[in-house]
């Protein structure tokens, strides 16, 4: 299944996801775009996605591009790891 600007239902992606430390949140919204914050600076980066099966094809605004997969409930987009917002692991003592 693929979700963009075109689709009349909400992927079960749509949301917010952020890092266990919560300094990266990116919000997957439902017409196909996404707006990602870094600490204090909001919507640092924005772009568009689409979903095939549990993968997410990223394009940013700029023309930069990246890809993640959802494994086990867990956002893997490149480098990052992220969580469904209040479904983060607690930092370690």
């Amino acid at each position: 299944m693929t979700t963009n600007h075109t689709s009349p239902v909400p992927y079960p992606y749509v949301g917010m996801w952020v890092t266990a430390d919560g300094f990266i949140r990116q919000e997957l919204l439902p017409n196909g775009r996404y707006d990602e914050a870094r600490g204090s600076r909001k919507s640092a980066y924005t772009g568009g996605y689409t979903v095939t099966g549990n993968h997410i094809d990223y394009i940013d605004d700029t023309g930069f591009t990246a890809t993640g997969d959802i494994r086990d409930g867990v956002l893997y987009h490149e480098h990052l790891v992220l969580y469904r917002e209040g479904e983060q692991p607690a930092p370690s003592a």
